[in-house]
């Protein structure tokens, strides 16, 4: 949570010095008011578009996927969140809403047919933890940022001309082109920190890291080979999945959305044999091997 506090801080101060240095104080509220307003209107709606873009359907309370929420729900104390299943044979799983008391797990059919009992619990822990931590909205946050230094640059032809403005043509350039792409990359960083605290936080939920140490692995093996049509239409939705739906990355690279899969099932290793974690061995609501 540090570590993302600090990227969040730094988001900010690249914004505030991109303003300036772009708009002047006249720029920097005309771009911010704008992205608020913008951002504002997707963090209450964006978890209905992404659904409807990935033609999620909601699943009845009787659903067995839907009980074995509801328990990890009670484990994590969270309300119950709506559970929605995604027509897609890719295993994968995301989550979305504003707050824990308006949030939403997905999951695809390929998670539910591929996947064993306890490896679906493990996916459905971290995105559940995804809530708890309130990572939607702090993603919300920074890319409304992120987008407000793009606008920034965009309004670089009606402010470049400022007589304010000391940093010449090509320092405005520079600038036109650096803050973005430094934005972008503050978001990823922040994305990947996220997903680390994410697997943590839902280890504990399903009380196994060793669940999601497996899910995580066969889940990257499907990825690669099964194609999300719909999230290759959509790479900016790329960071909401569990694992990265336009096949998983081998390293922490800067443009990734996602940390490397093999660190992330190292970090749940040590956490499973650390003295201060009790691993659960017992069984977990069974959940229909149904395909679509």
């Amino acid at each position: 949570m540090i570590k993302s506090l600090m990227l969040m801080a730094a988001m900010t101060a690249l914004f505030a010095f991109a303003g300036i240095a772009m708009g002047g104080v006249e720029g920097l509220l005309i771009a911010l008011m704008f992205a608020i307003g913008m951002n504002a209107y997707a963090w209450y709606y964006s978890d209905k578009m992404v659904l409807r873009m990935y033609k999620a359907q909601p699943l009845p309370t009787s659903h067995s996927l839907t009980k074995m929420v509801f328990h990890l729900a009670k484990n994590a104390n969270l309300p119950m969140p709506k559970v929605y299943e995604i027509p897609n044979d890719q295993p994968n799983a995301f989550a979305t809403g504003r707050n824990p008391e308006n949030s939403t797990v997905a999951a695809t059919t390929g998670l539910l047919s591929r996947l064993s009992q306890e490896e679906i619990a493990a996916v459905m822990a971290h995105e559940l933890a995804h809530i708890k931590n309130r990572d939607t909205t702090i993603m919300v946050v920074t890319a409304t940022f992120a987008g407000a230094i793009s606008i920034l640059a965009n309004f670089m032809m009606f402010f470049g001309n400022r007589r304010d403005n000391q940093m010449g043509i090509l320092g405005m350039i520079a600038i036109m082109i650096l803050a973005p792409l430094a934005a972008a990359l503050i978001q990823m960083a922040i994305s990947r920190s996220r997903e680390y605290e994410a697997d943590r936080v839902g280890a504990e939920i399903c009380r196994n890291p060793n669940w999601l140490s497996s899910a995580l692995k066969r889940i990257e093996g499907f990825a690669q080979g099964i194609e999300n049509h719909n999230a290759e239409r959509n790479p900016s939705t790329a960071h909401m999945f569990i694992i990265n739906p336009l096949h998983a990355h081998k390293h922490d690279r800067l443009f990734s959305t996602h940390p490397s899969t093999a660190n992330r099932i190292a970090a749940l290793q040590r956490l499973a044999g650390s003295s201060n974690f009790t691993v659960q061995k017992s069984r977990v609501p069974s959940v229909g091997k149904k395909r679509f």
